[in-house]
């Protein structure tokens, strides 16, 4: 099982390809999960470009909250597309490799997609704060300007906090076992077939990455408990239910975030069954892309009145144009 390249001296290897894991050797259960998880890809991509276009096209939903969302949104796109289409491909032609720069790559835009969303949620999270606890001074603080530059600077840090890892991972060459027991080149996995030096190092890393997770964790927990104690004094049942209506969704993703970095930093890597590490590696790498769009969309009537007078434009067109047609002929 190891795709590697001969050096020059001695039995010594470099490997330049890595073994996925599979999750059957039946290529009709392998063609079961490619349909699977074509349709699972499609659901996300579907109800997230769905809010990013309902976001676009209404004029009422140009404000600094949907915009953050759509950042989301583009961000979740991304990231499931780093995974998931490889591992259908692979199950249809019945392939387990991915080169080193395959490799490389998945592992880059993972951390980077993976990193700017954590980034964007803090952001989402103090807007929804700025708008509950100081509402009067919502449009001098969340200013059109300020809302770009959060946006940036969340794409910025992904952009960052990845490279540095991404190059620590890949900066000595793989030698020795080059079977990565997940469906995708998840970090974990790819460390624990790694040199003991960078092992070593990305440790030190991610120690000093769940430090800095668990700081911001703090300022979060911070926030919304101001944001609940401004919500008990407000004297409406109704005003108290549609502000904890705004900033609902926001704890939701935000807890489902930080669940998925706590179980693939501190999940066992050790050699468990093809199904538990299918849904393991699902409850982080694929379920909060398939979610977020379901939290906000299905939760909010702006977002869903947006869509259904979109989905209603496009309907009617099609109906006039082949009526049109029609009728020149």
């Amino acid at each position: 099982l190891n795709c590697s390249t001969q050096s020059g001296m001695g039995n010594f290897s470099v490997i330049t390809e890595f073994l996925l894991m599979e999750f059957s050797r039946v290529w009709e259960l392998q063609v079961l999960h490619a349909v699977l998880f074509l349709l699972i890809y499609l659901a996300t991509m579907m109800g997230n470009l769905l809010t990013i276009a309902a976001i676009l096209i209404d004029p009422h939903l140009h404000s600094p909250m949907y915009f953050f969302l759509s950042n989301l949104s583009l961000l979740d796109i991304c990231n499931i597309s780093v995974t998931l289409p490889k591992f259908i491909i692979n199950s249809l032609i019945g392939s387990q490799t991915i080169t080193l720069l395959g490799c490389t790559a998945q592992v880059f835009f993972f951390l980077f997609f993976s990193a700017t969303e954590f980034a964007l949620l803090v952001a989402m999270s103090y807007d929804r704060f700025v708008a509950i606890c100081h509402p009067l001074h919502y449009g001098l603080i969340m200013m059109p300007s300020r809302c770009l530059w959060a946006a940036a600077g969340s794409w910025v840090t992904g952009l960052i906090y990845s490279a540095v890892h991404t190059g620590n991972m890949f900066r000595l060459p793989f030698s020795g076992s080059n079977v990565v027991h997940q469906f995708f080149c998840d970090i974990p996995h790819v460390l624990k077939v790694s040199s003991s030096g960078v092992y070593q190092t990305e440790f030190v890393l991610i120690i000093a990455s769940l430090c800095f997770l668990l700081s911001c964790f703090a300022f979060l927990i911070a926030s919304y408990v101001r944001i609940f104690s401004n919500v008990l004094k407000i004297p409406s049942v109704e005003g108290r239910y549609k502000a904890i209506l705004t900033c609902s969704p926001q704890l939701m993703i935000l807890i489902l975030f930080l669940i998925s970095v706590m179980i693939a930093v501190l999940g066992d890597t050790s050699d468990t069954s093809p199904i538990q590490n299918l849904f393991v590696a699902m409850v982080y790498a694929i379920l909060p892309p398939l979610i977020n769009p379901i939290i906000y969309s299905l939760r909010n009537k702006k977002v869903l009145a947006a869509m259904g007078k979109m989905l209603r434009k496009i309907f009617s067109l099609s109906m006039k144009y082949p009526s049109l047609k029609a009728s020149k002929s």
